[in-house]
């Protein structure tokens, strides 16, 4: 045979290959799988820019790269997940072995390498991770420092309150009847004498004038980072603001669960898991149930919940409801848990549109009720919210409810 034929011979196909990284501060350990699951290697790598080239060069050589399953994206492993999206690789978020998994197989960076390579090359990993380059990274950035300043505030506000609690008895009377604020300008104001320190009025004055002090300098802290999120949150996403019972903070903590690419999110059932506002199934037998999840992300579910104390508070539309469930016999807390349901719908719709002139002034719920019985594939989650709290009310006997109403008012309006 002649060299031409040989050179004609066309040519043989790269191998298809999985990777998987486990982060860690210092080094990442990235392992490798071929098309039908055999490890080819694991290596470790630095957490740096050259690392992050390397750890991809490295993966590349074993064939063609499919898709990378990497633990902690949104920690340790932000700066290599910002690397490989840049390159073009296709990313999954991978959550860290359960504890079966972790007891059977033990515990080391390439074991960990490995386990997240299998699950993205197996498909039990489907997540997408969050784009931290935009609007939104910027903006959960300044919330973090809002959000330890609210709660440095408020632990300086007890101490202050407990230190007046067991204070003596002419200070404990002066300063027990004050507001907040005036008790922290009265504290806040006060000249004690530094050298009779050694007693215990003036060292509660003392302490108390400090914390008086640090009061209103978080004050002022928080009020500077409200001036830079209140328009941040309005530039990007103004529908999301728009909304009813939706302010700057609440905006926030739903943008910041999100991230820069809500669209990673498949549908609005994925969102309010996401959220912690989808009932789970917990039907056994003749039993047909749900029952609450507590997963999810609980600031997410904080900001549904406090959406929905809003509007029943100020929506005609939410009261009305409200009180048509009542009589039918559901308890307050269920009738929060729907609201909450279809408050997902309206934040998922918004959050994909962030046009307001796209959000239509009616609620999403009842949009979204039309169209759930095609989406059998999510039926699990998609289902009327209703009728579960129907099946919890009733202990496994469904019954048919109405169509949920229009719990939102005029989105243009914001509370």
């Amino acid at each position: 045979m002649t060299h031409s034929a040989l050179d004609a011979r066309p040519a043989r196909p790269a191998a298809v290959v999985t990777g998987g990284v486990d982060t860690h501060k210092d080094t990442h350990t990235a392992a490798v799988l071929d098309a039908t699951g055999r490890l080819l290697g694991h290596r470790q790598f630095p957490t740096t820019p050259a690392g992050y080239g390397l750890l991809l060069a490295w993966l590349r050589s074993h064939g063609e790269l499919d898709k990378v399953g990497i633990e902690g994206t949104g920690a340790y492993g932000a700066g290599l997940a910002l690397h490989l999206r840049v390159a073009g690789v296709e990313l999954v978020e991978v959550d860290r072995p359960d504890r079966k998994a972790r007891r059977q197989q033990g515990k080391s960076d390439p074991v960990d390498a490995e386990a997240a390579a299998r699950a993205a090359q197996a498909g039990r990993a489907t997540g997408i991770p969050k784009d931290r380059v935009g609007a939104v990274e910027a903006l959960r950035a300044l919330r973090v420092a809002r959000r330890s300043a609210v709660a440095a505030r408020a632990q300086a506000q007890t101490q202050m309150k407990s230190l007046i609690v067991t204070a003596p008895d002419p200070l404990r009377s002066q300063l027990r009847e004050l507001g907040v604020r005036q008790l922290v300008a009265h504290c806040a104001a006060r000249r004690p004498d530094r050298g009779a320190a050694a007693e215990s009025t003036t060292a509660t004055l003392i302490a108390l004038r400090a914390l008086a002090r640090r009061h209103q300098r978080l004050s002022a802290e928080i009020d500077d980072l409200d001036a830079l999120i209140t328009p941040l949150v309005t530039q990007i996403n103004p529908a999301l603001y728009a909304l009813r019972g939706v302010g700057p903070d609440i905006a926030g903590r739903l943008l910041v669960t999100a991230g820069d690419n809500p669209h990673r999110l498949r549908s609005e059932a994925a969102f309010a898991m996401l959220c912690g506002a989808a009932p789970l199934p917990a039907s056994s037998g003749r039993t047909q149930r749900h029952r609450l999840n507590r997963g999810g992300d609980r600031q997410a579910n904080c900001a549904l919940y406090q959406i929905v104390l809003c509007r029943l508070r100020w929506d005609p539309h939410t009261r009305a409801y409200a009180q048509r469930r009542t009589a039918e016999g559901m308890s307050k807390k269920e009738i929060i848990r729907c609201l909450k349901r279809y408050v997902a719908r309206e934040v998922y719709t918004a959050l994909l549109n962030p046009d307001p002139s796209s959000v239509p002034a009616t609620s999403c719920a009842a949009q979204e009720e039309s169209t759930c019985s095609a989406r059998s594939a999510a039926r699990t989650n998609e289902v009327d919210t209703d009728k579960r709290c129907e099946t919890i009310k009733h202990g496994g006997s469904t019954r048919e409810s109405t169509p949920p109403p229009t719990i939102a008012g005029n989105p243009a309006s914001a509370a």
